[in-house]
């Protein structure tokens, strides 16, 4: 691999408005004249250099642990301690829990539009913050700047729907369905929901969930991936700096004891979660079955299929991104290429290796052109490597081999250097299993039926692409596809912010989608009123149902 060439930066995305979120540039207030946020920004380099304790955000406060238990959190690119959060007890929760139940009551009561004001505020402290938060995120995840400031942004852009609340929680009316009779429907709020988020999109999932679910009325829990959970208290911050009242929306910091403590809380009424599928099972059996409503969003094992019509240099490069963007910890990467026919496959690996070997990896540090960043742990690049030996062991090919991969400086980082396979096939594990690096697996497929069954046959169905110039393909792909988000000639097509996001098959669990008009559907109740206003005194009682007329 060519470790030192600095003149490349492979566009991770091309070509659409679907990525063009990181190159946005806002016009924000310097530096100097911002307010530090609380615990959770790092003033200077002598306190980057300390170790920090973090916190609990709770009733509008930073509020220590009292478990007496924490978690490490690393700079991923250097492999460094640089914090330690608590990890609540469930006696903690239940506090944060009671919290939001009695500032929910008055929450509640307030008029759609005055919510929707706090949501316009925040959207405007995050694009003043937008630089703050990117580089506390890419300090605990390991992300690169550009792609740090995206995960913000998409999550802004689903706050910046929720400011159309007022009209989301309209409800219907009829006049008159009865003699002297009026019906109509009411959106309400559920009360406290709760929302358990991965490590991978530290800034956006949390927005995902938090934003509609307050707008519509509710206080929120959110439990954060331990492994970066400085931005979750940042927005916290941010959230009541903008009209928020104190007790709405809870950070509660913790692992396994604090999400059991969600799950089994009788007053939480609604839960949301995104990580692995073995999770989520998990979590929706258990939530379910004490009577909560649940959503959760699992594993993904994208395929992209390329035709032999398609443009094979935008399809390669399409590929780099998706398959390499973020290194590969996204649930929406592809890490399936599933070319129709040999010569198709020949040409695109053709294609692909120059472009995988000119990938600049490096800390965010190093500047806008580094294309990829470190895996989140340690444990996730050992467990990434023993997948990619697993591959060479069950007689893949590895093309671009990615093992012996060093940033010197960076010797104790958790970098893994890109991996290419071909000739991989449907029994091997790395076909099965969910990488969550930056490997891309290449199964060639004879036909394009064959290549559609590859994908309708995988237990996963997050998302899925095909790229052609043949119409009448990418219709019948979208049409009979058994997969939630589908891209024709669009690698990663996760759907704008006011439509909804979710896969199918073992990738969801529930029957309602993120984001979108299925938010406001999840984190409120229908109630339907029937009301009769009679004229005059009417004698007697009636014993039985009558139809209206």
């Amino acid at each position: 691999m060519k470790k030192n060439d600095t003149n490349h930066q492979t566009p991770f995305i091309q070509d659409g408005f679907w990525n063009r979120y990181p190159r946005i540039s806002w016009a924000r207030t310097p530096p100097k004249t911002r307010p530090i946020l609380g615990h959770t920004l790092v003033k200077n380099k002598e306190r980057r250099n300390k170790m920090q304790e973090l916190t609990h955000y709770i009733n509008g406060a930073h509020v220590k642990g009292t478990s007496g238990r924490f978690s490490n959190v690393y700079n991923p690119a250097t492999g460094e301690v640089q914090a330690k959060v608590p990890l609540a007890s469930a006696d903690e929760m239940a506090q944060a829990v009671e919290i939001a139940a009695a500032a929910q009551v008055a929450w509640g009561a307030v008029n759609p539009q005055r919510r929707a004001r706090v949501m316009m505020k925040f959207v405007d402290l995050l694009n003043r913050d937008m630089d703050a938060l990117a580089e506390a995120l890419s300090r605990e995840h390991g992300k690169t700047l550009p792609d740090a400031q995206g995960d913000v942004q998409r999550g802004l852009e689903v706050v910046e729907y929720c400011i159309g609340a007022p009209q989301m929680l309209k409800g219907d009316f009829t006049d008159s369905a009865g003699p002297g009779i009026d019906m109509y429907s009411m959106r309400q709020a559920l009360g406290v929901c709760a929302g358990i988020t991965p490590f991978n999109f530290p800034a956006m999932i949390p927005m995902w969930m938090f934003a509609p679910a307050i707008v519509c009325g509710n206080a929120f829990i959110l439990k954060p991936s331990e492994r970066d959970p400085s931005v979750p208290l940042m927005m916290a911050e941010l959230m009541e700096e903008a009209g928020l009242p104190k007790g709405i929306l809870q950070v509660v910091n913790g692992d396994k004891e604090a999400v059991d403590a969600i799950l089994d809380h009788e007053v939480i009424q609604s839960i949301g979660f995104v990580g692995s599928t073995p999770i989520a099972e998990y979590i929706y059996g258990r939530g379910c079955s004490n009577g909560k409503r649940v959503q959760c969003f699992g594993g993904a094992k994208n395929h992209m299929i390329i035709m032999p019509d398609a443009d094979m240099d935008q399809a390669a490069d399409a590929l780099i991104g998706a398959g390499y963007g973020a290194a590969g910890e996204r649930c929406m990467a592809i890490s399936v290429a599933v070319p129709v026919g040999d010569e198709t496959a020949d040409r695109l690996i053709e294609k692909l290796v120059p472009r995988i070997e000119k990938l600049k990896v490096g800390p965010y540090t190093s500047g806008q052109d580094v294309d990829y960043g470190p895996v989140v742990t340690a444990a996730a690049k050992q467990n990434i490597l023993n997948l990619v030996q697993t591959g060479v062991d069950q007689g893949a090919t590895l093309v671009v081999d990615g093992r012996d991969f060093n940033l010197q400086g960076y010797e104790d980082g958790f970098f893994v250097g890109p991996h290419l396979f071909d000739n991989v096939t449907p029994d091997m594990d790395i076909y099965t299993k969910e990488i969550f690096g930056p490997v891309l697996c290449t199964v060639r497929a004879g036909n394009y039926e064959e290549a559609l069954g590859l994908a309708m046959d995988h237990e996963y169905g997050n998302g899925t692409a095909i790229f052609t110039r043949d119409g009448d393909a990418a219709r019948d792909f979208a049409n009979r596809i058994n997969v939630g988000m589908v891209g024709i000639n669009v690698p990663i097509p996760v759907p704008l912010a006011y439509h909804t996001f979710g896969g199918w098959k073992k990738s969801v669990f529930g029957d309602l989608n993120q984001h979108g008009p299925d938010a406001f559907k999840f984190y409120t109740r229908t109630k339907t009123v029937t009301a009769r206003w009679p004229s005059g005194i009417k004698q007697g009682g009636e014993f039985n149902f009558k139809a209206m007329d």
